[in-house]
């Protein structure tokens, strides 16, 4: 028959197919979940504010025109909704894909099961299939992972933030009108339940089993599916736990599956109460608390509180005094098999002959170990129990007190097991590689043996005292012959063969008084050693491995391994050294990938990759958050060192006076930094024994680990540093703005200097990493900044500065501005507010007009620079390019609604316009012609003043920065500075010449050169703010440049002298 799973069996690969990509539906829909925009949410008042009529629940289905017409009478509604749809479109446009995938799931699922009844595949019916041990075990998994499906839908996202994205969705994509269009069957399946999952939340009525019938599934097929679960072991577990004790753990997978099934027919869990005993006596005698999938724990008392036949099967397991036998079971095992451990862990303790002689009595330890771990890692777990159940709280504490949990202990037990597993597997592993070559060397030394003691009876060998033996002669020939012929491949047969030749050797010492030779007696001792050795190799067999990877299992963890994480951390702490230890827990973990990934591998799915990538990132982003405390401790000691190196030690003179050396010895604040320094050298030390680890398909290495965890230690502080340090208050007088920036650069200059210290004892490169992170920081909250003058804003994900392993934290704003750089941008404008001061660009200082005293000048763009660096100068010169755009494009919005609409002002324009045409030509009675206009249109000019001159106040600002940064370029770089200017000036050069001659080259489209050396001369300040073009759009048939030119006119008489600002309005 052909192989349920193999390629040419299409029943079998449509079926293998469907659950692998339940799989992996399940891997995207957990991975959306941490990406849920928070607007859908409408927690903030803002947020409701600004998006209430824009963000609609399923109650739009009920009159999209209403909705519509309401958006269509606000013209700034309709601006904002096409902005919010060009910023979610992408991320809608991925929710509903994987919401689209789960109703195509199920949809393929019920077809398939169509086809089974249908007779589509021969000879195979749902019958057939099920009594097939992979078609079994496929089918229950099918409707099992649709129902995870389902749950993890309801707990990582809400049912109202669902409706809401699918009415955006449906509102801005193009798909509702196609024609395949599965929309509405999407809404029906994924509408709200009510559920929610914060604590002492209400469980709605017929949850989760009205949600479960939503997309009708065959009865017949979710019979047979629980009948299966029920009777048999579909996974062959139990053969891995043959304690009797031990079968609930054996079938703690299946029991999962059977409790999301139950939800398909919840008359099984109301009122069939011989079936629901059956289950929980054969399933739940001894726990309540179970791992549904990759960890997300289920308490059965509360899931199975609405239905009556499920609470009363339960209520023996829950009874005071099974609980109590229970947990003292198992704090029983956790005291007897520390010491089993601890003592198996013992250097040299697990040798090669110890576990060939031991393999048994090894894996029921590690079988004790992990049944132990696991049960009192679920039932004490936290997230297992709803703390305003007052039952629910009732049974914890009292597993609690029972079981003497001290979770410092269970977790030393963790550890201690998982560092013998390792240490047990990596042997086995190697033997199981050298079994053969082994085997075949023990062979060959015993034949030999008996060849050497025929040559020895023969008589031509001399020995001392043995006589010549024809008959022992023959006899050792004919044993080295049957030693020889032995079959590595066919073991049972060699192994009954070798058991006997060991017989045969023992007589043969005795029928023939050999013991009195004691040459001979060691050479049939050493073949007898051999052959024993040839036995034990035989039975080095993978099924162990098997045996040792299902008992290992810690996948109901995956989550609840985080409550541990607080006890990790402060073990690394107290030693270093424990992260070697830790890397066996991880590994541990890593198994839990199996899981997911088994029927992903075995379809040869292209969604392996990205699956496996996802889980094992999710994994090394615990290990970095666990290991996270080295970085975040060596920088504790480094503020001790630093303050010390400030504020106590004297600095020495290059020439000291012998009788000062001892005021300059300090040796007991030298003695501190020391020991602060040793303690930095031992953490570091400490994470690099970690050797280099795959988890899952991710390669860590502890080296990039570490430095990971540097940068993100450094980010954190100098983020909140600048946060904090940046804040302004508008109405202080004076300004705080330069004591604030010189109190910053001090601060800055700590951690950099904090930084130059410890690059050497943890061996990283610290000016390198330096530079790159406060970049990244000032460079992202430059990006941040400039969104609130952007349409289609950058979210996280897809900024080129944020990252998930070392990310920039977001601080709530204080003020209008969103972060720190826009604080000090605006404090700037503030106290140049061209209205309060005059700048005098001879002397580029900014003055008072009232009291005519200095404001400030351009030390300040200096102090800038010692604070935030070119990076921070560089941000602030984008910004200020930003806010020029903005008030041009807030001018001309003024001047359409105010000029252009106005027909008498066009009027006048016009009239203008045609009295001073020809513009080569003077103007006939100018003064009639401008005191005329001007008279006539004065109203208008105050709204374009202001924007006016705010422009021109931004371009005087950059001009300042762009001097500082020319300055500090040439000063620092002199050779980058030169070779900056050279480059620029060629380019220019032969940009010229290419006009005048266009048969010279010019470079193509495709050639970033110009694109690239601009960002480098903006960096080194080789550059005019005022010959820099804005492109501002207007829609207009009016030229403008008459009332540019009026406005000139009229300022000019009012002695407003403003130089050419540089700014092209195109129209």
């Amino acid at each position: 028959m052909v192989d349920f799973l193999a390629e040419n069996n299409l029943c079998g690969q449509a079926i293998l197919r469907i659950v692998s990509r339940g799989n992996a539906i399940i891997a995207e829909l957990l991975r959306l979940s941490e990406f849920i925009p928070a607007v859908f949410r409408l927690k903030d008042k803002s947020d409701q504010q600004k998006y209430g009529d824009i963000i609609c629940d399923f109650s739009y289905f009920k009159g999209p025109e209403y909705y519509e017409s309401k958006l269509e009478a606000k013209p700034e509604l309709q601006d904002l909704d096409e902005e919010f749809r060009e910023n979610n479109i992408e991320i809608l446009t991925r929710f509903y894909l994987a919401f689209e995938s789960v109703h195509k799931y199920v949809v393929d699922l019920i077809r398939y099961l169509d086809d089974l009844n249908e007779g589509v595949y021969i000879q195979q019916t749902l019958e057939t299939v099920l009594l097939n041990e992979d078609g079994k075990q496929l089918l229950c998994e099918a409707l099992y992972l649709y129902g995870v499906m389902l749950l993890v839908i309801d707990q990582k996202m809400e049912g109202e933030v669902r409706e809401r994205m699918l009415v955006s969705y449906y509102r801005y994509s193009a798909a509702r009108s196609s024609a395949d269009s599965n929309l509405d069957d999407i809404c029906k399946l994924l509408r709200s339940t009510g559920y929610s999952s914060h604590p002492g939340a209400k469980r709605p009525p017929n949850y989760p089993e009205s949600y479960f019938q939503r997309v009708p599934i065959s009865p017949t097929f979710i019979s047979m599916v629980i009948g299966r679960l029920r009777s048999d072991d579909i996974y062959n577990q139990v053969s891995a736990y043959p304690l009797p004790e031990h079968r609930s753990t054996a079938l703690a997978t299946q029991a999962a599956m059977l409790c999301v099934c139950l939800y398909f027919t919840p008359s099984i869990l109301h009122t069939q109460q011989a079936k629901m005993r059956e289950i929980v006596d054969k399933y739940f005698p001894d726990n309540w608390v179970i791992s549904i999938y990759m960890g997300i724990t289920v308490n059965l008392m509360e899931a199975w509180e609405p239905y009556k036949a499920a609470k009363t099967a339960l209520n023996y397991t829950l009874d005071t005094a099974n609980i109590k036998e229970q947990a003292g079971r198992y704090a029983a095992s956790v005291e007897s098999l520390r010491p089993q451990v601890q003592q198996l862990l013992k250097e040299g303790f697990l040798r090669e002959e110890i576990i060939l002689d031991n393999i048994p009595k090894l894996l029921n330890c590690l079988r004790d170990c992990n049944v132990a771990i696991r049960w009192l890692m679920l039932h004490t777990a936290e997230s297992a129990y709803d703390p305003n159940n007052k039952r629910l709280r009732q049974i914890k504490d009292q597993v609690i007190n029972d079981s003497k949990y001290n979770p410092k202990i269970l977790f030393q037990l963790l550890l201690d097991t998982a560092q013998f597993e390792f240490i047990l597997k990596e042997m086995f592993k190697q033997m199981l590689a050298e079994k053969q070559l082994k085997w075949e060397s023990y062979k060959k030394e015993g034949s030999e043996r008996m060849m050497e003691l025929a040559e020895v009876f023969s008589g031509v060998k001399p020995l001392t005292r043995v006589e010549k033996n024809e008959n022992l002669q023959a006899w050792f020939r004919e044993i080295s012959k049957q030693i020889e012929s032995l079959n590595y491949e066919d073991s049972t047969a060699a192994g009954r063969k070798t058991v006997q030749l060991i017989q045969a050797l023992v007589e043969v010492q005795e029928f023939h008084q050999l013991e009195s030779n004691l040459q001979v007696c060691q050479f049939l001792a050493d073949t007898r050693k051999f052959l024993h050795q040839m036995i034990r190799t035989i039975n080095i067999k993978e099924e162990v491995l098997i045996t040792m990877q299902i008992v290992g299992d810690l996948s109901y963890a995956w989550q609840i391994i985080d409550s541990f994480t607080s006890i990790m951390q402060e073990s690394i702490r107290a030693n270093p050294f424990m992260v070697t230890k830790l890397r066996a827990t991880f590994l541990k973990l890593a198994s839990a990938l199996d899981l997911p990934l088994l029927r992903i591998n075995q379809v040869n799915s292209p969604d392996l990759l990205s699956v496996s990538q996802f889980y094992s990132g999710e994994l090394v982003a615990y290990v970095r958050k666990v290991l996270q405390i080295i970085p975040e401790s060596m920088f504790t000691s480094l503020a001790k060192i630093i303050k010390l190196q400030i504020h106590d030690i004297m600095e020495v003179p290059t020439r000291l006076d012998k009788d000062k050396l001892k005021d300059y010895a300090q040796l007991s604040a030298r003695y501190e930094v020391a020991k602060l320094t040793h303690a930095i050298s031992v953490f570091t030390e400490g994470i690099l024994m970690m050797k280099t680890t795959l988890v899952g398909i991710i390669k860590v290495d502890p080296k990039q680990l570490l430095e990971d965890g540097i940068r993100k230690a450094l980010v954190k502080r100098v983020a909140y540093a600048l946060h904090k340090g940046l804040i302004f208050n508008p109405k202080a007088k004076p300004s705080e703005l330069m004591p604030k920036l010189k109190e910053m650069a001090a601060t800055m200059d700590g951690f950099y200097r904090s930084f130059e210290y410890i690059q050497d004892y943890v061996s990283i490169y610290g000016l390198k990493i330096w530079q790159e992170e406060v970049s990244r920081i000032i460079n992202y909250n430059v990006e941040q900044e400039c969104n609130s003058f952007l349409r289609t804003k950058i979210q996280d994900w897809q900024s080129v500065y944020q990252s998930t392993h070392i990310p920039i934290p977001k601080y709530p704003s204080v003020d209008e501005s969103a972060t720190f750089i826009g604080r000090l941008c605006r404090e700037i404008l503030r106290i140049t507010d061209p209205k309060t001061t005059c700048y005098i660009d001879q002397l580029n200082t900014w003055y008072d007009m009232r009291t005519h005293q200095e404001v400030t000048n351009n030390r300040l763009f200096s102090e800038i620079q010692d604070t935030l660096g070119t990076f921070g100068l560089n941000g602030l010169d984008r910004l200020l390019c930003f806010m020029i755009v903005k008030e041009l494009q807030n001018f001309l919005t003024v001047l359409q609604k105010n000029i252009l609409k106005d027909k008498a002002v066009v009027d006048i324009f016009k009239a203008l316009l045609s009295a001073v045409n020809p513009v080569k030509g003077i103007v006939a009675n100018a003064s009639k012609v401008y005191v005329n206009a001007v008279a006539k249109t004065q109203k208008i000019w105050p709204a374009y003043l202001e924007a006016i001159m705010k422009v021109g106040q931004m371009q005087i600002l950059r001009q300042q920065i762009a001097n500082e940064l020319n300055y500090s370029c040439k000063f620092d770089s002199k050779h980058l500075a030169a070779a900056l200017d050279n480059l620029n000036k060629s380019l220019l050069s032969d940009i010229e010449a290419h006009y005048q001659d266009p048969s010279l080259p010019y470079p193509k489209e495709d050639n970033t050169l110009l694109y690239e050396i601009t960002a480098y001369l903006e960096a080194a300040g080789i550059q005019n703010p005022l010959n820099k073009v804005s492109r501002v759009y207007v829609k207009s048939s009016f030229d403008i440049i008459p009332v540019i030119i009026l406005l000139d006119v009229f300022y000019e008489w009012k002695i407003y002298a403003y130089k050419a600002l540089g700014i092209w309005i195109y129209c």
